[in-house]
């Protein structure tokens, strides 16, 4: 992991934050954060953007399983949820559908590890998706803009669809724009 990263580590004592910040120190995270309490973590949330949150239960003001699904449902961050061996695979299957890590105390640093190389994979992965989501959304209202403008060029200037299609491709290519921004000039003219 070469890029710059941001972590955010919940705990109720200073002593798991520490040996938690030195196991992601050790993992190239250049900027780690911590938080004593749930209210606190939410506050640095809100605040800033974090590649990763690390939750360790119990929290001074809730269990942290309720919190980790929090900060699935409503931040980018990966999440990792350490727990006590015995509710590791309790709270798995109540977190997992929603995307959560579950590490079970005493944390392995090899396995550790390995959990973050998986979370940043998948956070390239996801942020790829939603990219792709994005691009995907961007084509739809395109077409349905320059479809529009196909449909107003058909009534008001009696074209068929082909005619009106090759009309806005040769003033793209005339003006030297985007059939976006040609559609959208035909709408403005004959929408009113």
């Amino acid at each position: 992991m070469v890029k710059y990263m941001k972590a955010l580590i919940v705990s109720k004592t200073e002593s798991s934050v520490r040996a938690i910040s030195k196991l992601l120190e050790n993992e190239s995270y250049d900027d780690v954060s911590c938080a004593l309490s749930s209210r606190e973590a939410r506050e640095k949330l809100f605040e800033n953007e974090f590649d990763l949150v690390v939750i360790n239960t119990p929290l001074s003001d809730e269990s942290g399983v309720e919190f980790s699904v929090f900060c699935a449902d409503n931040t980018k961050s990966c999440v990792i949820l350490v727990v006590r061996e015995e509710k590791a695979g309790e709270v798995f299957n109540f977190v997992d559908k929603y995307g959560v890590l579950v590490i079970s105390k005493p944390v392995n640093k090899h396995l550790f590890h390995h959990y973050l190389i998986f979370t940043h994979s998948f956070k390239e992965r996801m942020l790829s998706v939603e990219k792709e989501n994005r691009e995907l959304k961007d084509k739809l209202e395109e077409y349905k803009v320059i479809n529009r403008a196909k449909l107003l060029l058909i009534q008001c200037l009696s074209m068929t669809e082909q005619q009106a299609h090759r009309y806005i491709e040769k003033q793209a290519m005339n003006m030297r724009t985007s059939k976006l921004n040609i559609a959208k000039q035909v709408i403005r003219t004959y929408e009113n």
